[in-house]
This record gives C-alpha cells, structure tokens and sequence, in this order.
C-alpha cells in the first residue's frame, strides 16, 4: 500500500518511525459531467485572473486570503517548518479505556505501518502495550495544513490510527429528539425487544452496497443497448395508526423471512407484569356486571329445575312413602255403610 505520509510515534521518549496508509477504499461509482445534447466531456479550466490564460498544475500553489483581499502564498516548505511537535510526529498524549471515544468524532482510518527493521522492536513494543491495557492511545498529529486528534488501537498484529474530530466540532443533538412528551408502554418495549430478538445479529461481510450493483447492471445494460431493468414498485406505505399491530407484523414478517414458523399469538403478546392483575380487594370487592347477571341467570335457572322436580313428584305420588291408592279411614267407613245398606235392601 502506498503511504501517504512519513513521520514517528512519539511514545515517551522512545521514537518509531512510521508510514501512514489509507485504512479504507471507496467502491462508489464516479460519473462525469456531460452535455446532454451531443454527450461531450464537461470540463474546467483553470485560469488566472491577472494574466487571463489558462495555468498547468506545477503552475499552481496555495495562498490564505486576508480580510481585505490580499494574497498571502504559503509554501509546502512553510507547513513543513510549522514550530509544532506534530509537524512531522504523532505525539501520543495519554492512554484511555476505548469506551470513552465518543463515535461521533470518528473520522478517516488509517494504517502504521513500521519504517523498516529499526521500528520493528518499539513498534511492536507499542502494540503489545495496548492489547495487556484494553485501552487506546490519543495522539496528536499534522496532516493536510493542519493539526488533528487521532486514536490509536490494535487491529490484528497492525496498529491503526482513527483521525478524530475535536469535541468543539461535534454538535450537540439540540433540536433533534421530538419535542413533546411520549409514553411508551411496556408491551411495546416488550414487541421491539422481541423484534430485535428475532432480527438478530449479522455478519458484517454478509451486507454488501446494493445500490452499487444495481446502478452496474443499468450501466451494462445501456452499454448493451439494451433497456435498463425497471425498479420494483415502492411498498404502498402511511402513517403508523396501531404502533401495536405494526410491531406484531414486523416480528411476524422477520421470522417468516428466516423461514421460522408462524409464531403464535402466546409468543407475540408480552407476559403480564407481576401484580398487574386487579384482585376483588382492589375493585371494592364487588364483581363486574356481566359476572353477577351470569350468577344470578344460574341461580334461576336451578330454582326452575327444583320447582319442576317437586311439582313432578307431587303428582306421581313419589317421595311420600305412601301409595296413592290406599284408602284413607274416611273413605273405609264410607264404604262399611254402603255395604250394610245393599245386605238390608
């Protein structure tokens, strides 16, 4: 890899040369600007105002302007004998756990790479150092015309430099969180949490720039002369009325998408918080409503059952231990004297 700059680490007083490369490469596709009528090359030129021609690269340097308009060159040379320890060093300033870099300051990444044999023990010095203290080391160095804040760490048997912002470039999050007030109830935390849970982890190899492959197919198609593939119709979207039943969907859609089977109601529905269920103490100690109409349609309904059961039992004579067609002694007596009558007549 091509280095991009030439310096050392300055680690106390122990110096290790180094070379700075990119840590990262763009895949991004470029496009050059065009005249859309016949398709020519967009180009610019550059021209300098007092001799009004057109100037080469090798003819260009840099220069600061000053309030009132004047010019001020300023050299390569200039930059290189900036009075400053980091012109040429990146100057570590202390040591910290990694958890207390914020990521917002994280900037362009970069490789160390030792300065040849010399740089090969301190460099590995440095290296084995970071790994026994799990933390990171803050530096300060030059680069591009100015001074930055970088970040040192251990990646593999590298070490690796994230430039950082200076906390005076970061912005504070004013104005971006809504501004009025928001319950969230448990069983939507409970839906996300089982959302995530069936979303998962991933494996960052695995995700790869989608849209870089489809503006490549547009790219060979057109070049083909063929036509272009037409893009899929947009999910017919709107506002989010059930933010309930959109969870619910979307752990049901996530699983169904890893080919899990459909998950029951049990499994979506959050389990009820502990002494979330109210008891008859709670209520005053009265039943609702519609409990106490179904008691009392019981009570009814077994009192017509008992009123019928006597009634049946009264006719047929059963349950009084006596037959219906035994005489009574009104009825013997009755009898006795219509029979002395017939043996008189």
């Amino acid at each position: 890899m091509r280095s991009i700059w030439n310096g050392a680490i300055s680690f106390g007083l122990v110096s290790i040369p180094i070379k700075l490369v990119n840590a990262t490469e763009s895949h991004a596709i470029s496009f050059r600007q065009i005249h859309t009528e016949d398709g020519g090359r967009i180009r610019y030129r550059k021209f300098c105002e007092l001799e009004d021609r057109e100037v080469s690269g090798q003819e260009i340097g840099k220069g600061y302007e000053d309030a009132d308009g004047t010019i001020i060159p300023i050299t390569d040379e200039d930059l290189a004998r900036l009075p400053i320890p980091t012109a040429k060093t990146i100057e570590i300033v202390a040591f910290v756990p990694g958890d207390r870099i914020d990521p917002l300051q994280m900037d362009a990444a970069y490789y160390l790479a030792a300065g040849g044999a010399p740089a090969a023990k301190p460099y590995t010095l440095l290296r084995e150092a970071l790994k026994r203290s799990n933390k990171v080391a803050i530096a300060k160095f030059a680069l591009r015309g100015r001074e930055r804040l970088g970040m040192l760490r251990v990646v593999g048997d590298a070490i690796a430099m994230h430039g950082l912002l200076w906390p005076d470039e970061v912005r504070a999050p004013e104005g971006v969180a809504p501004d009025t007030g928001v319950t969230v109830r448990d069983k939507e935390l409970d839906l996300a949490d089982a959302l995530m849970d069936t979303l998962g982890e991933v494996d960052l190899d695995d995700l790869h720039d989608e849209y870089r492959e489809a503006v490549e197919e547009v790219i060979a198609a057109k070049a083909a002369g063929e036509a272009p593939p037409e893009a899929p119709a947009p999910e017919r979207g709107g506002k989010v009325l059930d933010l309930m039943a959109a969870l619910e969907n979307s752990v049901r859609a996530a699983r169904e998408s890893r080919g899990e089977q459909p998950a029951k109601e049990a499994e979506v529905k959050p389990l009820p918080q502990r002494g979330s269920r109210a008891t008859p103490k709670e209520t005053g100690g009265k039943k609702s409503t519609s409990a106490a109409k179904k008691t009392a349609a019981k009570k009814t309904a077994s009192s017509a059952k008992k009123s019928t059961a006597k009634s049946g039992r009264a006719g047929t004579g059963e349950g009084t231990g006596k037959s219906s067609a035994k005489k009574t002694p009104a009825k013997k007596t009755a009898a006795k004297k219509t029979g002395s009558r017939k043996r008189s007549a």
